[in-house]
C-alpha cells in the first residue's frame, strides 16, 4: 500500500495544465489545497455550463493510453466527480458520446467546466487512489458512504505486567493484541463483561493498578482475579491472558474443554470451590456464544454484506464473523442516485469501506459487482494479504448472505418509514415557525454547569435523517470575564464562536455547499434553551456578526413548574407563542431539546468527574505513581503536602531533598 501511494505523484506526460493531484490519506489538507487551486478555464476561455462535452473533448486530446484517476469540476470549482481508469484517454472520450449516457450522466457533463488528472502505474493503484479521493472530496456524482464510523476492537495491551481487558476505538498506536471489528460498543462492552467473568482479567486503569493495595469490588464479585495485590501470580494471570488471547482467536473450543476438565478434577479432589469457578467460568463462555446469534461451522474470518434497494434509496448490511463467531452487524445507507442498481452501490460501497478498515480474507456478497477481479486485488494490496471476494450459490455461507439481505431489506423499511415521519415533521416546523421552507438542518444549544464550576455549551444538530451525532459540538466556556453562573455570557461565548469560525470556514449561506437532501453547515432554524432574555442575548452576537437574517432564531422557555407540553416559544418580531399539547411538532421540539440537555449534561459531567479525580500532585515533574502513593500515604490529602514545609516533606518515604524543594516550589510559587 506504502509503494501504491508513493508512485502517485506521477502526472499526466509531464503537462503542464494538469495541476497535481494529492492521492495519500494522510494529506486531506493537499487535497483540499488542490481542489482550492484548481484552474476553472479550458482552452483559455471560461467554459459555458452547455458545452461540457467540448471541454472533455479538448482535454482527450492531451491524455495518454495509461491507467490513472480523473476528476470533474464545475464552473466554481466543486468536485463533479471522481473516477478511475485502466485507460483514461479511451475512458474520458467515452464521456463525449452524449447519446449513449444515462440521465445523471448527461448531467454531469453538462456541468463540466474543467478536469484534472492523475496517472498511475496499474489499475489496481487508480482504484485504490479513486476511492481515497471520494472519501475526502465526496463529489456528489459518486456514490458516497455516509455513515463512515470507527468500529470498536477489544485491545488486550502488552505494554504492562499484567495486561489490560479494554475496548477500543481509533487508531493502535498501544502496544497489544487488537479483535475485532465488533459492529458496535454495546457488542464489546457484552463481550469484555463476558469475558470478565469467564478469563478474570483485569479492566481497570494501570494508574489505577498501581494505586490498589487490597482487592477492588471486582475480585469480590469474580470478575478480576487481581493481580494487583498479587491475589493471582504474575505467571497464573499471564495464563489467563492466554486463554482469552486464545478465545479471541477461534479456540473456544479447545479452552472450554480443558475448564471441563480442570473442573472435573477440582471435584475428584473435593476442591469445590474451585471447581465453582470453572463452572462459572465456563457460564460465561456460553453466555457470550449464546448472544452472537449465529455462529457459523464453515466460515472462521468473513464479512457478509448484502445490499437491498427500494423507494429510490439503498441499505447495505454489514455482518462480522470472526474467528468462527458473530462480531455483530451495522447498516449503512450510502448516498446514491436512483439510476444505479444495487451491483453499482455495492461495487463503490466496498472501495471506499475498507479505504481505512482492516480487511478480512473471505468477503461474502449478495450481486455480483463489476471488476470483481480488479477490486479483489486492491483489497488485497491495501490488506497486505489475499482477499478472497465471492457471491455464494449453496450451502451455509449462501445461508448467511441471505440473512443479511433479509436485514438489509427490513433496516432499509424501517428507515424509509422513519425519513417519510422526519420529513413531515421538518414541514410542520416550518409552518410553525413561520420558516419559508422545510428546514434541513436545525440546531440546538445548551448550556450545563454547577454554580459556575465545569461550565460547557453544547449544540445538537438534526435533519432529515434525525439526529447528526458526527455534527455535535461541545464548548469550554473559556472567558475569564463572564461570572459563575451566568447563562447569558455564557450563550454569548458559544455563538460567538460557533457563527464566527461558520463564516471563516464557509462563508456565507449561498456559498456554502449542501448535499441532496439539503443538509449543509449553515442552521436553517436555531433553538435557543431560554426565554426572551436568552433570545436577545443570542440576537445581539448575530447582529454583531452581520448575521440576522441569515438564522433564524427561537426561543424555548419551560412551562410553569417547568411542566412538558406548556413550553413558550419566542421569535424576534413576534409574541411569545404556544403549540397544542397534543401537536406532534411539540413532541418533535421537545425531543430536541431533551437531546441539546442531555448532550450538555453529559459533557458537563465528563469534565467535572476528570476535574476531581486529577490530582495536583500530578502536575510535578518527578512525580510517579509510587511517590504520589507515598505522599498521600504520609500526608493524608494533596492539601496537607501542600501546605507542608521541607523538613516535613523529605520525611516522607523516598523524597529527597531536591525533590522536597520541586515540590515545595511548586505549591509556593517558587518559595517566595
Amino acid at each position: 500500500m506504502g509503494d501504491a501511494r508513493r508512485r502517485r505523484d506521477q502526472r499526466v506526460n509531464d503537462d503542464p495544465t494538469q495541476a497535481p493531484i494529492p492521492g495519500d490519506a494522510a494529506e486531506p489538507e493537499a487535497i483540499e489545497a488542490a481542489a482550492e487551486e484548481t484552474p476553472f478555464e479550458a482552452g483559455g476561455e471560461l467554459t459555458p455550463r452547455g458545452q461540457g462535452a467540448a471541454v472533455i473533448a479538448d482535454f482527450v486530446t492531451r491524455l495518454p493510453n495509461a491507467p490513472g484517476v480523473y476528476r470533474m469540476f464545475d464552473k466554481n470549482g466543486t468536485v463533479l466527480y471522481v473516477g478511475k481508469a485502466r485507460n483514461l484517454k479511451k475512458r474520458v472520450t467515452s464521456y463525449t458520446r452524449i447519446g449513449l449516457q444515462s440521465n445523471r450522466i448527461i448531467r454531469m457533463i453538462q456541468q463540466t467546466a474543467t478536469m484534472e488528472f492523475v496517472t498511475t502505474r496499474t489499475e489496481t493503484e487508480a482504484l485504490l487512489l479513486e476511492a481515497n479521493l471520494i472519501k475526502r472530496l465526496r463529489p456528489r456524482f459518486n456514490v458516497l458512504l455516509r455513515d463512515d464510523k470507527s468500529f470498536p476492537y477489544i485491545l488486550i495491551t502488552g505494554d504492562h505486567e499484567a495486561p489490560q481487558l479494554v475496548k477500543h476505538r481509533g487508531g493502535r498506536a498501544r502496544k497489544g493484541d487488537y479483535y475485532g471489528p465488533f459492529a458496535s460498543a454495546g457488542a464489546v462492552g457484552r463481550t469484555v463483561n463476558a469475558m470478565q467473568r469467564a478469563f478474570l482479567i483485569r479492566t481497570c486503569t494501570d494508574s489505577v493498578y498501581e494505586s490498589r493495595t487490597r482487592p477492588c469490588l471486582l475480585f469480590q464479585i469474580k470478575r478480576c482475579s487481581a493481580p494487583c495485590t498479587r491475589e493471582i501470580s504474575l505467571p497464573d494471570y499471564a495464563e489467563l491472558v492466554k486463554e482469552a488471547k486464545g478465545f479471541l482467536s477461534g479456540k473456544s473450543n479447545a479452552i472450554r474443554t480443558d475448564l471441563a476438565r480442570a473442573m472435573e478434577a477440582a471435584s475428584a479432589e473435593l476442591d469445590f470451590e474451585r471447581a465453582a469457578i470453572y463452572r462459572d467460568r465456563i457460564s460465561a463462555l456460553s453466555h457470550v456464544q449464546a448472544h452472537q446469534g449465529i455462529n457459523p461451522q464453515s466460515v472462521d474470518e468473513a464479512d457478509v454484506i448484502a445490499v437491498a434497494q427500494e423507494g429510490g434509496q439503498s441499505c447495505v448490511q454489514v455482518f462480522f464473523f470472526r474467528t468462527g463467531q458473530n462480531w455483530g452487524n451495522h447498516a449503512f445507507y450510502p448516498r446514491a442516485d436512483k439510476s444505479l442498481d444495487a451491483a453499482e452501490v455495492l461495487g463503490a460501497f466496498l472501495a471506499q469501506f475498507y479505504e481505512d478498515k482492516p480487511c478480512p480474507r473471505l468477503i461474502l456478497i449478495s450481486h455480483e459487482v463489476e471488476e470483481m477481479d480488479l477490486l479483489t486485488d486492491a483489497l488485497s494490496e491495501h490488506a497486505g494479504h489475499r482477499v478472497e471476494i465471492a457471491v455464494p450459490k449453496r450451502g451455509e455461507k449462501k445461508d448467511l448472505v441471505d440473512h443479511a439481505l433479509a436485514n438489509a431489506k427490513e433496516a432499509l423499511g424501517r428507515n424509509l418509514a422513519e425519513t417519510s415521519s422526519q420529513a413531515r415533521l421538518l414541514d410542520g416546523v416550518a409552518a410553525a415557525f413561520g420558516l419559508d421552507a422545510s428546514p434541513r438542518r436545525i440546531e440546538v444549544y445548551d448550556n450545563s454547569h454547577i454554580m459556575g464550576t465545569n461550565a460547557v455549551g453544547g449544540m445538537i444538530v438534526a435533519g432529515p435523517l434525525g439526529f447528526v451525532k458526527n455534527q455535535y459540538r461541545k464548548f469550554n466556556i473559556r472567558s475569564e470575564e463572564i461570572t459563575p453562573g451566568d447563562d447569558f455570557g455564557m450563550m454569548r461565548e458559544v455563538l460567538t464562536r460557533r457563527f464566527s469560525r461558520l463564516v471563516k470556514e464557509h462563508g456565507s449561506r449561498e456559498a456554502a455547499p449542501r448535499d441532496e437532501d439539503g443538509f449543509g453547515p449553515w442552521p436553517d432554524l436555531v433553538f435557543i434553551d431560554g426565554g426572551a432574555g436568552q433570545l436577545s442575548a443570542a440576537r445581539g452576537i448575530l447582529e454583531e456578526l452581520g448575521l440576522t437574517e441569515d438564522v433564524p432564531l427561537v426561543g424555548i422557555a419551560k412551562g410553569p413548574d417547568r411542566d412538558a407540553g406548556r413550553e413558550k416559544f419566542f421569535i424576534p418580531g413576534r409574541e411569545a407563542f404556544m403549540l397544542q399539547p397534543r401537536d406532534p411538532v411539540l413532541y418533535f421540539v421537545q425531543r430536541l431539546r431533551d437531546e441539546a440537555h442531555r448532550f450538555a449534561i453529559g459533557t458537563h459531567r465528563a469534565k467535572r468527574k476528570a476535574s476531581l479525580s486529577k490530582s495536583p500532585l500530578d502536575e510535578i515533574d518527578g512525580i510517579g505513581p509510587t511517590r504520589k502513593r507515598a505522599l498521600l500515604a504520609h500526608f493524608g490529602t494533596a492539601k496537607s503536602v501542600a501546605r507542608a514545609s521541607i523538613p516535613d516533606l523529605m520525611s516522607a518515604p523516598g523524597v529527597s531533598a531536591q525533590m522536597a524543594q520541586t515540590i515545595y516550589d511548586f505549591f509556593h510559587e517558587g518559595g517566595e
